[in-house]
């Protein structure tokens, strides 16, 4: 049995619908890089993946849910560079020096996806989730109104001083003193 009798249609299939997706998010992407969320319509991101309105209503149940899956894609990666979420308690500077860093390997997707009426969804699904992953660990600290205070503090408060600093200063003066903050 040689190498192309083994593919089978349910490969080509999942490679079509790959194919497609990735035709809808590169469709979108390029429409939010220009406007904002509201402005866009099902009919142009459409049309920019040369796809039937239709077509996308297969994979997606309207501009927002495309929008939270890509969203969702950025926070797994963003999350993955997190080796240690004890690093919060444990060693903050490096907890924040992890999160900077994968904050600035993803900032040209983040400006474009969490721009605009979207701006908060990403610092609050970080939040969310590094807080699973904390209370997973130390259920402990669920109740603890300062521990609870000092987390929401060095997410939220160290994402939008990143951010509104940005082209401020250099990133790496930046980020030494965001971890010198985090680890007072």
């Amino acid at each position: 049995m040689d190498f192309f009798a083994k593919v089978t249609r349910s490969d080509l299939v999942d490679k079509r619908e790959l194919k497609t997706k990735r035709s809808i998010k590169n469709a979108f992407l390029k429409l939010r890089s220009q406007k904002d969320i509201e402005q866009i319509t099902i009919k142009e991101i459409a049309e920019q993946a040369e796809i039937s309105k239709a077509t996308f209503y297969l994979h997606y149940r309207d501009i927002y849910d495309l929008s939270d899956t890509l969203g969702a894609e950025i926070m797994e990666t963003i999350l993955k560079d997190i080796t240690n979420p004890n690093n919060i308690i444990d060693d903050p500077a490096i907890f924040t020096r992890e999160l900077v860093t994968a904050f600035i390997a993803q900032k040209s997707m983040v400006d474009i996806l969490f721009s605009g009426s979207q701006s908060y969804k990403l610092v609050d699904n970080i939040e969310r989730s590094i807080r699973g992953l904390v209370f997973e660990l130390h259920p402990e600290y669920k109740e603890n109104v300062s521990f609870n205070l000092q987390l929401s503090y060095r997410i939220k408060g160290g994402y939008y001083a990143f951010y509104d600093n940005l082209n401020k200063f250099e990133i790496s003066t930046l980020t030494e003193e965001l971890c010198k903050i985090a680890g007072a």
